[in-house]
């Protein structure tokens, strides 16, 4: 098993809170997490999947079942699959506030904010588990990072036997979401075509949305294109990086870049099985981006929000970090051992007034580039996200 990074977190919003969500798509380890926790005290724990038959009998009277183990710390997997059970977990809340009495999981955030929005107002805390990252995978050497680059972090693509296997999977995790997640999400489109539109996504992967531009080709409207960009957000498989606006007398970029989260599903939707595929792709560089871009987010500390900056006359960088008091770190992504600080960097730099200035490269040693910006490894980098870059 791996050390998840939010296990601590996991743990200290449990003991404080009545309600922890644990979101995140499907088969990233959230019932692996939430089995492995072991309450300090020696609190018993109970654990029923909702979309098992014989677990969600036993939930039929579900306050009288839950009574019965009023003292225990009770996991609730796939609990969207039942939502009658929020009034209850409030009711039984609301006559013992004690921290820790339910763990529930999802794989389908929008169901659950809207279950437990009202119902569970002030009493549950919402922890996000993302694919596995650089910092949980032990020492980060190139090796390590060219297979989380080819498979992406869900771990069973991510420890297949081999590559064909590692793809195999992630084929019939598209598959299933295309088949069931989507639907039961409102999609009532072929999926066929929501293929067609993932698809598209992936082709578009690191550059901005163009909703008129993928409606067109897909004979959609763009409030659909939206519809659905926002649905796969949701359900943590697309970032859609916000861009960077402020009063720079520039003319900004103001459309999201549109991000695939795990570049193992990227590639498979792309068709790339090999990281020789991968590399002779012309979404090579962009690929490594997002992958860059979303080991720094998900290491990045409470309070601290990533953005990306673009202005219509050239000047781009790749990620922008806003901390909590308002500071900036600037940082581009490049995959050269010989990084070089180009003019629209400069200009960036001189509009923006970062705190940081950073290249994020694939080196064994940090060094200094020219106007203030400096090279650092891979590793650094997350370890220096973990930080919020102080």
């Amino acid at each position: 098993m791996f050390h998840r990074q939010q296990q601590a977190q996991l743990t200290a919003l449990l003991r404080t809170f009545p309600v922890v969500g644990l979101i995140g798509p499907r088969q990233v380890g959230k019932t692996t997490l939430a089995q492995a926790y072991r309450p300090a005290d020696g609190q018993p724990v109970v654990y029923l999947d909702c979309e098992r038959p014989a677990d969600a009998a036993k939930l039929a009277e579900p306050e009288l079942f839950l009574e019965r183990h009023a003292h225990a710390l009770v996991i609730l997997d796939e609990v969207h699959f039942l939502p009658g059970l929020f009034p209850v977990l409030r009711g039984l809340i609301d006559r013992d506030r004690r921290p820790g009495r339910f763990l529930v999981l999802g794989s389908a955030a929008p169901e659950l904010l809207r279950q437990s929005a009202d119902t569970l107002a002030g009493r549950i805390a919402y922890l996000e588990l993302g694919s596995l990252t650089l910092g949980e995978l032990g020492p980060i050497g190139n090796d390590t990072i060219d297979q989380l680059w080819l498979r992406g972090g869900f771990p069973p693509s991510l420890t297949a036997e081999d590559d064909a296997i590692s793809m195999t999977w992630r084929e019939h995790f598209i598959t299933t979401y295309l088949e069931r997640d989507l639907p039961a999400q409102g999609i009532r489109m072929p999926s066929t075509l929501t293929r067609r539109f993932w698809t598209m996504l992936a082709h578009i992967h690191g550059q901005t949305l163009n909703a008129a531009d993928l409606a067109s080709g897909l004979g959609i409207s763009g409030v659909t294109v939206r519809t659905w960009l926002d649905l796969l957000t949701d359900l943590f498989l697309v970032r859609q990086l916000q861009p960077w606006a402020v009063n720079t007398h520039k003319r900004l970029v103001k459309a999201p870049k549109v991000l695939l989260r795990d570049s193992g599903l990227l590639h498979a939707l792309l068709g790339l099985p090999t990281l020789d595929a991968v590399l002779g792709h012309p979404t090579c560089g962009r690929s490594w981006e997002g992958l860059i871009c979303e080991q720094l987010i998900q290491a990045l500390p409470p309070g601290h929000r990533p953005w990306f900056y673009a202005t219509h006359a050239g000047s781009e960088v790749d990620l922008l970090i806003t901390s909590p008091s308002g500071d900036l770190t600037l940082i581009e992504i490049k995959r050269t051992t010989a990084p070089q600080i180009t003019r629209g960097l400069t200009t960036a730099q001189t509009d923006l007034r970062p705190v940081r200035s950073l290249v994020v490269a694939p080196i064994a040693t940090a060094f200094p580039l020219r106007s203030s910006w400096e090279a650092v490894p891979i590793a650094e980098a997350v370890t220096l996200a973990r930080s919020g870059f102080a």
